[in-house]
C-alpha cells in the first residue's frame, strides 16, 4: 500500500469504515468503531487506518487478512 500525503480527519476515517462495512469482519467493525469513538488517535494512526480501509472490498482474501492483522494490531 503506498502512503499519501493527506492527512485524513476522524470523519473521514468513520466514513470509510462505514464505506467498507459490509467487507470487514463484524468484530473488526465493532472495536474499530469503539476504538474511533472512545479515544484520540493521533493523526498518523488515523492516517494509517483509513490506507488500510482503503480499497479493502477490492482487496483479494489474503490481502484483506494482511490488512485485519495490521488493523488489529493498531487496536492493541
Amino acid at each position: 500500500m503506498s502512503n499519501c500525503k493527506i492527512d485524513h480527519s476522524i470523519d473521514d476515517v468513520i466514513t470509510k469504515l462505514n464505506e467498507q462495512k459490509p467487507f470487514l469482519p463484524s468484530h473488526l467493525y465493532d472495536r474499530l468503531g469503539s476504538f474511533l469513538s472512545l479515544n484520540s488517535p493521533s493523526q498518523s494512526v488515523l492516517n494509517e487506518i483509513f490506507h488500510l480501509l482503503k480499497k479493502y472490498d477490492l482487496s483479494s482474501e489474503a490481502e484483506q487478512e494482511d490488512r485485519n492483522r495490521a488493523l488489529l494490531s493498531i487496536l492493541e
